[in-house]
């Protein structure tokens, strides 16, 4: 071992509180880093593994009523490989001991066998068989929410007939990986589910002898999917079809890709930050560390040693500070992305998971945290290279003492001795004060970043659910119905208020750019469905024109006045232009908005709607839910309340244990943050105090005056925490963007306070450990001579 390899180990020693803090902040960035991206890639594989052994179509398209015959002449289409019709449609259930209403979406499977395309991965039970037409195999999520098992049975609404089936088997679907109803915001697994069917037994029910309503298709490698989309349309044109689309548009397919894209900004934007922080560390710890080994430095070139040498002496310190990091960090980010493959397993219902921790994570893991180390230390370690021998073995001059800005306004006589001390150290080296500000109001930023997502979130549940959408209950019909199931549901007893709306299967498109969405037709001044714009404010429906959703006007590039080409996907399929007159705020989703008589003039229909809000005494909802259950023109209720409750049990539940995750690495980084800057502090400023305690300070005098000046660094470093944290949440809402949800810039007072209070507690206990420290100065070793 050389000498300077066992200097460096002495350096490692004396500096191993500070060592340790820093390779913890940087084993918070990296574990980040490698849960986020393993958890992201073994998510994606297992996605890819059961898509492909279980045959996810690449196109779906459903319609009214099409002969068998046809399959033949889809199947013609260039680049279609395979073909499956199939009859779907959607059922009331009715579960015993749950008074809440149950939908379901009845999808018919072979009578005997596999289906072709979405094959399903059996969990218990097993497929129906021949000849038994009241058996069904159901989804695991469905059954788990309702404990159910095979053997037990439920009773289903089938074209307005009970009918008591028997559960045979429970499995998983590509198709319904995320199972949502249509419609829905988020899922609800207690209150609408999967039911597989066998063909002859649903065609009966249905009048769909010899027919189909749905169809699926894969196509060969190559193939452009929007010209079979386009030729498929043609040919369920007559037929009834409701607009065919490709896997990209399917809605499991897209609330997965969304979500793992989120995962994937958060992987790079949260190591990003946390790496930046310690790259800063490292800067001053080497910064200061070479300021206090002048002489050594000088002493080490007077000896004969190269630049070079001491260059890569300060970067072995800079590398093993890194490495243990590293070996923290990617040690605890497999152990929580595990965990959390784990909980998004359950979330997405995956038959497997395949844990996925690819090398090249490990290595852009360690590779990121060394060039941030690298370039965090790159000017401090070229300094100690660069520093003369002949300088080296100076002393630093004696700084410049001088009344502070305080004192000469005349506060003199009111500031104690050490306080004094304090206000001319903090202003006589403002860069080294301005530094430590730096490092805490990060670490304050941090903080303010990890609660983001939950004020975020709670925001947007306010608006959507209390704010825009005030209704108690959403009725959906079956088919489009006149206004007299308006009235019919308003002589309920328990019905307090109800408003219709009309719902349209568009797509829209402008220039070159298209988009498949829905129409929403309410009335002008809904009470219950209210429009919104930036600021929360009420906007009234023109009597012409449609209103766009902001997200989906910057989709399709279009401006207030400009007209956009309406295709619709239903009845006589009309296609005309309509000016866009509006832009209303959403978060969730988007859509267009007409006031409802307009778009039944646009359809060429009459009154006409597809359903109805409503809002219940509280004290009757089960008896409405009961009497709404009994009408066959009702295809489903959704229940706010339920819907919310279903969003924090499951998609809100992965957030927040990701949120959670992230706060304590944050809060990991803001005690290492601030517990450096105090070990800085005393290992700058030991002979000084030292030298006060021999000339008669007490010890709190002295823990006083390093302690106060770290507690008045703290105290300016939060405001500035708080307006970089502002700034990098900014950035964050920036980034979470999609057509699904768009993630609001909302911070609320407690999400500041609580970064605030984190960064005192970890002063304070900083604080403590110092002062523990200051108590055992060794005053004879300190005030040695070092010239």
């Amino acid at each position: 071992m050389t000498a300077l390899d066992k200097k460096l180990l002495r350096d490692l020693w004396g500096l191993r509180g500070q060592v340790i803090a820093i390779a913890l902040v940087i084993a918070s960035g990296i574990a980040t880093f490698v849960m986020s991206l393993s958890t992201l890639d073994s998510l994606l594989l297992t996605q890819a593994t059961f898509y492909q052994n279980y045959h996810l179509p690449d196109v779906f398209a459903a319609l009214k009523r099409a002969p068998d015959s046809l399959k033949a002449r889809i199947q013609e289409i260039p680049g279609v490989e395979l073909v499956e019709t199939r009859i779907v449609a959607a059922v009331n259930l009715e579960i015993e001991g749950f008074t809440d209403p149950v939908t379901g979406s009845l999808v018919s499977i072979p009578d005997a066998g596999e289906p072709l395309l979405n094959r399903l991965h059996l969990r218990q039970g097993r497929l129906i068989e021949a000849g038994h037409d009241d058996e069904v195999v159901i989804s695991e999520a469905f059954a788990n929410a309702h404990r159910f098992s095979p053997g037990d049975t439920l009773r289903v609404t089938i074209h307005g007939r009970r009918k008591a089936l028997t559960i045979v088997g429970i499995a998983l679907s590509p198709e319904y990986i995320y199972q949502i109803s249509p419609g829905a915001i988020f899922p609800d697994f207690k209150r609408y589910g999967i039911l597989w069917m066998g063909r002859t037994p649903l065609a009966t029910a249905y009048n769909l002898e010899g027919a189909f309503n749905d169809v699926v298709l894969t196509l060969s490698p190559h193939t452009q999917v929007e010209e079979v989309i386009d030729s498929l349309d043609e040919l369920l044109k007559p037929y009834g079809g409701l607009g065919s689309y490709g896997r990209e548009n399917q809605l499991s397919y897209r609330y997965l890709k969304e979500e793992f894209h989120q995962l994937r900004q958060m992987a790079t934007m949260f190591p990003v930050i946390f790496l930046g922080v310690a790259a800063f560390l490292l800067n001053v710890v080497t910064t200061r560390l070479v300021s206090t080994q002048r002489e050594q430095i000088a002493a080490l070139k007077a000896f004969g040693y190269s630049q070079f040498a001491i260059t890569i002496h300060y970067l072995k310190l800079v590398i093993l500070i890194v490495v243990v990091g590293a070996i923290l960090g990617i040690a605890g980010g497999i152990w929580l992305g595990q965990g959390l493959s784990n909980l998004y397993m359950e979330l997405y219902r995956f038959p497997f998971l395949h844990y996925e921790l690819q090398p090249r994570v490990l290595l852009s893991a360690i590779a990121i945290s060394i060039g941030a180390a690298m370039v965090g230390t790159l000017f401090a370690v070229r300094q100690a290279a660069l520093l003369p021998p002949a300088q080296a073995m100076r002393p630093e001059p004696p700084a410049r003492y001088r009344e502070t800005v305080l004192e000469r306004l005349g506060l003199k006589p009111y500031l104690s001795q050490p306080t004094r001390m304090i206000a001319r150290h903090i202003e006589r080296k403002p860069l080294k004060s301005l530094l430590t500000i730096l490092g805490i109001a990060f670490a304050c930023a941090i903080m303010t970043i990890s609660n983001f997502q939950q004020d975020a979130i709670d925001f947007m549940m306010e608006v959507q659910f209390n704010l825009a959408q005030r209704e108690d209950a959403m009725v959906t019909l079956v088919e489009p119905s006149s206004y007299t199931v308006l009235y019919e549901l308003r002589s309920l007893p328990g019905v307090q208020f109800g408003e219709v709306f009309r719902t349209v299967p568009v797509r829209l498109r402008f220039e070159q750019r298209s988009y498949l969405t829905a129409i929403q037709g309410v009335t002008a001044n809904s009470e219950l469905q209210r429009l919104l714009d930036t600021q929360q404010r009420v906007v009234t429906l023109p009597p012409e024109g449609i209103v766009l959703t902001d997200y989906l006007g910057k989709l399709l590039g279009i401006q207030i006045g400009q007209r956009l080409t309406v295709e619709v996907l239903e009845g006589s399929r009309p296609i005309r232009q309509i000016p866009v007159v509006g832009f209303i705020n959403q978060y969730v989703g988007v859509s267009g908005y007409m006031d409802l008589p307009a778009l039944n003039r646009f359809m060429r229909e009459g009154e006409v709607v597809s359903g109805v809000y409503l809002t219940l005494d509280t004290q009757q909802q089960e008896n409405v839910y009961a009497a709404i259950k009994e009408m066959p023109r009702v295809a489903g209720v959704v229940v706010k309340k339920n819907a919310i409750q279903s969003f924090y049990d499951t998609v809100g539940e992965s957030i927040l244990v990701f949120t959670f995750i992230n706060t304590l690495l944050a809060g990991t980084i803001a005690f290492g943050v601030v517990y450096n800057s105090a070990r800085i502090a005393l290992s700058e400023r030991s002979r000084e105090l030292a030298s006060l305690r021999v000339l008669g300070f007490t010890r709190a005098e002295i823990s006083y005056i390093l302690l106060g000046e770290l507690g008045i660094l703290t105290v300016l470093a939060i405001p500035l925490g708080c307006i970089i944290g502002y700034g990098l949440c900014d950035y964050l809402a920036s980034h979470m963007v999609s057509d699904l949800y768009r993630v609001p810039l909302v911070l609320k007072p407690r999400s500041y306070a609580f970064a605030a209070t984190v960064v005192l507690v970890a002063a304070t206990l900083s604080s403590l450990v110092v002062r523990r420290q200051l108590d055992h100065l060794d005053l004879v070793a300190v005030l040695k001579t070092k010239e």
